[in-house]
């Protein structure tokens, strides 16, 4: 069996190709290496049992179409992730969501492969007005990061539609874990660790979300695409989150406890009248998940 990631060397991708190396799959990565570390991969190349192609998915070439042959599924994750910057640079979530995902559909339509998963967002929602959040829910996204999420799911169920490629869609909640790069906990530490008596919060502390751990979601995707594979549906749609949520101002005060800090001054710096950390931020997001659970599965950590 052969699988294909895209963004297999970043945070999450790196945890799938770990998850199906251990299934037994040959795995083939691409990735640009622009938010992914080789070190992320380097202990399953050097295993064999993973082969790395460092190219940039925005390029549709004899290349690419030659690393999705022989592929059984491709688990599409390669994608921008920041999506503060989608306010100030929208092409360049156009271009490396959107187009990419284009592209990769197309070398999954020429070589005939059958399943796609792909990571998409919470954010496809928006502001949302019900909690716990259904799949159900209108696609109002507020980001351009957001709006290329939901415009890659039209294209994957599109091409579910007409060519026949199986498509799982995960819109997933705030994933942390090892090897996390980016986020709030992250920009946290950091910047604790360059002045440990002030720290800089991003909206006025009282956004609250849902936060999932990688390995929950790793076995998230796993009972989400069995389903899929059993059932005669040409796509399915799953949010993959947590049971709770949690303020930005509680992070705070985990991470300046868990580091050992005391007397920690906030200063608090909203970007918008209702205390948003950027513009495009979704304030309150907490997905119900009981579609996925209903299946067996359930976060064994809390956010």
């Amino acid at each position: 069996m052969r699988a294909v990631v895209t963004g297999g060397a970043g945070f999450i991708g790196s945890h799938v190709a770990e998850y199906l190396v251990n299934k037994g799959y040959e795995v083939v990565v691409v990735d640009n290496l622009s938010s992914g570390s080789l070190e992320n991969i380097s202990h399953l190349i050097r295993s064999g049992k993973v082969k790395l192609l460092i190219k940039d998915l925005k390029i549709f070439d004899n290349e690419l179409r030659d690393a999705l042959k022989e592929a059984t599924t491709v688990y599409h994750f390669a994608a921008n992730p920041e999506v503060r910057i989608s306010l100030t640079e929208p092409r360049t979530h156009f271009e490396e969501n959107v187009l990419v995902t284009f592209n990769v559909l197309e070398g999954c339509r020429l070589n005939d492969v059958g399943e796609v998963v792909f990571a998409s967002s919470s954010t496809v929602y928006g502001d949302a007005q019900i909690f716990p959040t259904p799949e159900e829910h209108p696609t109002r996204p507020i980001s351009i990061y957001g709006v290329s999420k939901l415009l890659s799911e039209n294209l994957i169920t599109g091409y579910s539609d007409i060519y026949g490629v199986r498509a799982l869609i995960l819109r997933f909640a705030n994933i942390v874990g090892p090897r996390q790069t980016h986020g709030v906990i992250v920009d946290f530490i950091k910047k604790l660790r360059k002045n440990p008596d002030v720290l800089e919060i991003l909206g006025d502390g009282t956004q609250k979300k849902s936060y999932l751990h990688v390995s929950d979601l790793i076995e998230g995707m796993s009972t989400a695409l069995e389903y899929l594979r059993s059932s005669r549906n040409k796509y399915e749609v799953f949010n993959v989150g947590n049971v709770d949520w949690i303020t930005v101002k509680e992070i705070a005060d985990l991470v300046v406890e868990e580091m050992g800090l005391g007397h920690v001054k906030y200063v608090y710096n909203p970007a918008t009248l209702d205390g948003r950390g950027w513009v495009g931020d979704v304030k309150f997001m907490l997905l119900d998940v009981k579609k996925l659970m209903s299946l067996g599965w359930k976060p064994k950590l809390t956010s």
